[in-house]
């Protein structure tokens, strides 16, 4: 039975992971938010709106596009010498990266300097976010009790709804300012406000330990010496099926958080920033709520149940979502948007205990980040540039719906096919699926 003192420290580990992710991904939204609003104009300011725009959100995919580089070598350090000493490094990463974009000269000042500097630290912010997030979620899930992994495993995820919350109501706040002081100095402020979000996080994440799982193959001296090849012998398909299954999760999540952005203060459609990203406010904080439930459910129910449900939900909305945001009324757009991230919270929510599952306990930190990274790179760096490039073509809506349906797809496969993990043990040296299936 589990004892009340067990109870108490996964609490704690949960809580110090939630809030460490809500600081990291802070940071990382923050600048999506930028990219769609503000940095077209400062950084790239020789193109038209719309192509300054691209060329924007090419810096922001930029990001992604280190996240996978950030989770191998995390991972390799965090399977080899431990999880919390990784948490702590990225944090410090993402933390001061974010604070330098915001005392970045502009181009209007230093000329092509400015979209090269701001290119190196989303480079950063890639790098810490993508080896933040294994790191992560396995505090949570290797701490968890048998039969409450997906519950307390969602609450990392929290991190991501919250960090965007946190992100536009600060940015909300702050795009209430006249144009000429948001474009000057308005806008750096909520980078600013970073490093001291970094204090509180180093503060949390130093007072957890190792989960008991890793100090099991730390004792015994069963460490991989070289986890990402070991992640890529052993368990080749579960890397391949992971990444399917993120593609619509992630990429859906940005045309809905950041895309939208752009695509719904375009004139013929007429919301406001403020209103756009009041709606992206009211999502999140839905999801605050839907992602733990639906990690409960899938400890009930299954990972694939769940996250099946999120995936076909989401491939269903995508046009209608284009419809609600087209109608022009703030109530639809607002209806749009949550309805929205509520699929996304049904596949995000079970996501860290079922992707973390499906690797051993040696390897998992990079079996479990390299999955979830190569997806990012794809579908949420890809996504936003996608999306704008479909919009200059066609200047419709529906290629962008087709593109939502087609990752869907993939991701329905991908669960569909993968192992059921919920219900069986965690035990050093095979993953959850070879525990239950020898």
């Amino acid at each position: 039975m589990k004892t009340s003192a067990g109870s108490a420290s996964i609490r704690k580990v949960a809580i110090a992971s939630l809030i460490g992710t809500t600081i990291e991904w802070y940071d990382f939204f923050l600048y999506g938010t930028a990219s769609a609003l503000i940095f077209g104009r400062l950084f790239f300011p020789n193109y038209d709106p719309l192509t300054g725009t691209l060329a924007s959100f090419g810096t922001y995919a930029v990001g992604f596009a280190a996240r996978p580089i950030g989770g191998i070598v995390c991972g390799h350090f965090g399977d080899r010498i431990g999880r919390r000493s990784m948490l702590v490094f990225t944090l410090l990463i993402m933390g001061i990266a974010t604070f330098l974009i915001g005392v970045l000269p502009t181009y209007q000042t230093i000329g092509i300097w400015a979209p090269i500097l701001l290119v190196l630290l989303r480079v950063a912010q890639g790098f810490g976010v993508g080896g933040e997030w294994g790191g992560a979620v396995l505090m949570a899930v290797e701490h968890a009790p048998k039969g409450k992994r997906g519950f307390y495993g969602s609450w990392p995820q929290v991190g991501v709804p919250a960090g965007l919350l946190l992100s536009t109501i600060v940015f909300g706040q702050i795009s209430k300012l006249p144009e000429s002081m948001l474009f000057t100095w308005g806008w750096r402020l909520a980078f600013l406000l970073s490093i001291l979000l970094v204090g509180v996080g180093l503060y949390i994440r130093l007072a957890i330990v190792e989960p008991p799982a890793f100090e099991e193959v730390k004792q015994t001296r069963t460490e991989s010496r070289v986890p990402i090849l070991d992640v890529l012998r052993e368990h080749p398909r579960n890397v391949v099926l992971a990444m399917g299954a993120r593609l619509a999760e992630n990429g859906a999540f940005y045309l809905f958080t950041v895309f939208i952005l752009s695509y719904a203060t375009l004139p013929r459609i007429g919301f406001s920033r403020f209103l756009v990203l009041s709606a992206i406010s009211i999502a999140a904080g839905v999801e605050l709520f839907a992602m733990p439930t639906f990690g409960w459910l899938s400890d009930r129910v299954g990972r694939r149940p769940v996250y099946l449900f999120g995936a076909v939900f989401t491939g269903l909305f995508a046009f209608p979502f284009f419809w609600l945001v087209e109608t022009s009324l703030p109530s639809l757009l607002i209806l749009a948007v949550v309805v929205a991230l509520v699929g996304h919270a049904a596949m995000y929510g079970p996501q860290a205990s079922f992707f973390s599952e499906l690797f051993g306990t040696r390897v998992r930190y990079s079996g479990a980040s390299l999955g979830y990274q190569l997806a990012s790179v794809i579908a949420g760096g890809l996504s936003p540039l996608i999306a704008i490039g479909l919009l200059r073509r066609t200047g419709r809506s529906w290629p962008i719906a087709l593109f939502i349906i087609g990752m869907a797809t993939v991701t329905t496969i991908s669960v569909y096919l993968a192992t059921e993990t919920a219900h069986g043990d965690i035990v050093p040296g095979a993953s959850v699926g070879q525990a239950e299936n020898p």
